[in-house]
């Protein structure tokens, strides 16, 4: 039988962060990825790379990104997002449901860890396309989110890929772990592997294999009517393995199993990710409306920054007619619109009026879309400037729903509409751990050695999903729990 100090399950940031953290800490280490080695790194390898981060000012930032040139420095304004106002913002978001004690781990460590992430090897750079405007000359950054991974979500996972492989992790793809024993103090973890049944004995295990947002089954058992049919964004491996692992050695379900970050996605995406046609997503729908197949408007596009309601937007277009709604820009919100929008493979029209804009919107109420847009274009304010960098105050007066920042006219040709539908990213709900990582069981007691990470968490997220915070969460959740782990695997008597 195969044996290692800490088993490893998944292969996504979070599994990364903890086999290396063991590793580090001296522990054997064996990772086990579900999918083969060419679509490895979970929903990790999806992702844009933004990472939150907790920093005093931009002297945090250069720790961080020694690289930042003097020109650089002084044509932007970094700001500052100190601890206090991540972690505020972030229980805000979460209905003050969250693990308060998990997330001021998380926020406390952020720095700290991603100083770490880049002693393993990864590159961190501002986030300028995605985060910040030019406004009076200056590179200004907004909504707390300023720095990402050099390469993107992909970049990330292949760094600490081979940063494991140089470390010494046991790494086995194709394998998916399909149970767990406990047995004379240690873990028995049934593994499948090219279909065969292989056990592995292991002193303590992490779970890392994350959300359920790729099990159709799920989604129509605990998101409710419709959500069997959103795209999936990332992964299609993360089916719940780790959750329902982790339940049947006893641990607690415990967050939000009706709640998902899912955003506005393109119409005609893939039904599962496709590495080589990322930036399906349409997060900026502040910049313009949005209207659904009865031309009507059915949210405030305006509300705050993209990177604090776009998580549920999903949700919103899932609900309209068919399923499915028209972001709308004329050419001064198009300017504004990052690469997501520019992709060869967007599903978009483009008109020089927005009479001929509505000719071109299949399957749209054509009168009521310009009844519409009219409407919104006579509520605007007039004496308050649109700024894109804060929250301007720009907003309609008289209709519903209002935008209520950065409403600007639609009144400049050339116009053009992006289709959307829904894509699921991840999902809230999950295992209950406490701040090391262990899976707590329902007296609130640690299973022991049984550590999760990443989104097999639950507690963190219920309402709202700040921008940036998942790849956070699993660095640090998955370094703490990694290092426990190696340790409980040494000296059972320390899994307390």
């Amino acid at each position: 039988m195969d044996a290692c100090d800490v088993l490893v399950a998944g292969g996504g940031n979070a599994a990364l962060c903890a086999a290396l953290s063991a590793r580090e800490s001296g522990a054997s280490v064996m990772l086990l990825e579900r999918a083969p080695r060419e679509h490895r790194g979970g929903n990790s390898a999806f992702t844009g790379g933004a990472f939150r981060i907790a920093y005093d000012g931009v002297d945090d930032l250069v720790r961080l990104m020694p690289d930042l040139q003097d020109d650089e420095l002084n044509g932007a304004d970094f700001g500052s997002y100190p601890a206090t106002q991540f972690f505020e913002e972030s229980v805000a978001m979460s209905g003050y449901r969250a693990d308060a004690d998990v997330l001021e781990h998380l926020v406390d460590q952020s720095l700290a860890t991603m100083l770490w992430l880049r002693d393993q090897g990864v590159r961190f750079a501002p986030i300028y396309g995605r985060q910040s405007f030019r406004v009076d000359g200056r590179q200004k950054f907004w909504g707390g989110l300023t720095v990402e991974v050099s390469g993107g979500g992909l970049g990330l996972v292949e760094a600490l890929y081979a940063r494991a492989e140089a470390a010494g992790v046991d790494i086995r793809y194709d394998t998916r772990a399909t149970s767990a024993t406990r047995e004379d103090g240690r873990w028995r973890i049934g593994v499948q592997h090219c279909g065969r049944y292989e056990p592995v004995d292991a002193g303590a295990v992490v779970l890392a294999t994350g959300g359920f947002h790729a099990n159709l089954a799920w989604r129509a058992q605990y998101l409710g009517h419709n959500w069997d049919l959103a795209r999936v964004r990332g992964s299609r491996y993360n089916t719940g393995d780790g959750i329902a692992l982790a339940m049947s050695a006893g641990a607690v379900p415990h967050g939000n199993w009706t709640g998902c970050h899912a955003v506005f996605y393109d119409l005609n995406a893939p039904a599962f990710g496709d590495i080589n046609l990322l930036n399906q997503q349409k997060n900026y729908f502040t910049l313009g409306i949005v209207v659904n197949a009865d031309g009507r408007r059915f949210i405030d596009e305006g509300r705050d920054f993209r990177n604090y309601t776009y998580s549920g937007m999903g949700a919103r277009v899932l609900a309209q007619p068919g399923a499915m709604a028209w972001q709308v820009f004329d050419a001064k919100g198009a300017a504004l619109l990052p690469d997501e929008y520019r992709v060869k493979h967007a599903t978009k029209v483009t008109a020089d009026s927005l009479e001929a804009l509505a000719s071109k919107l299949e399957g749209i109420d054509r009168a009521a879309f310009l009844e519409t847009v009219y409407a919104y274009n006579r509520s605007i304010r007039v004496d308050v400037p649109f700024n894109p960098a804060i929250r301007d105050g720009l907003c309609t007066e008289g209709i519903e729903p209002p935008k209520s920042n950065w409403a600007q006219p639609l009144d400049t040709g050339p116009f053009v509409a992006y289709a959307v539908t829904c894509g699921i990213t991840c999902t809230y709900g999950g295992v209950k751990v406490n701040v090391h990582g262990q899976v707590l069981d329902e007296a609130a007691q640690p299973l022991p050695g049984l550590y999760a990470a990443g989104e097999m968490v639950g507690g963190l997220y219920y309402v709202k999903y700040a921008g940036g915070i998942g790849l956070t969460a699993g660095s640090v959740i998955g370094r703490t729990a990694g290092a426990h782990a190696a340790l409980r695997a040494r000296d059972p008597a320390a899994q307390r």
